[in-house]
């Protein structure tokens, strides 16, 4: 195991982290480059932050909020004209 990160490696873990997806090892390189990165130290905590947020203030949808399968349809096809048209 290295123990050393680049910023895009600690980036990434700490997304993963978030979602308890990250393995101990990687758990320990974050926070060793969290030691010595002020910029990732601040990324880490500012994603803390929105997570904390996000769970606070959305709710999950109710059956009746959920799009219908047609909606769905015509979003999908407005996308992909969107996508073929640029």
């Amino acid at each position: 195991m290295k123990l050393t990160i680049t910023c895009d490696e600690a980036t990434a873990i700490c997304d993963k982290s978030q979602y308890g997806e990250a393995s101990l090892s990687e758990k320990i390189q974050l926070n060793i480059h969290l030691l010595i990165c002020k910029f990732c130290r601040k990324y880490t905590k500012q994603n803390n932050l929105m997570s904390q947020i996000f769970v606070k203030h959305l709710t999950p949808c109710e059956g009746s909020e959920k799009l219908s399968d047609d909606v769905k349809t015509k979003m999908e096809k407005n996308l992909q004209k969107e996508i073929k048209n640029n």
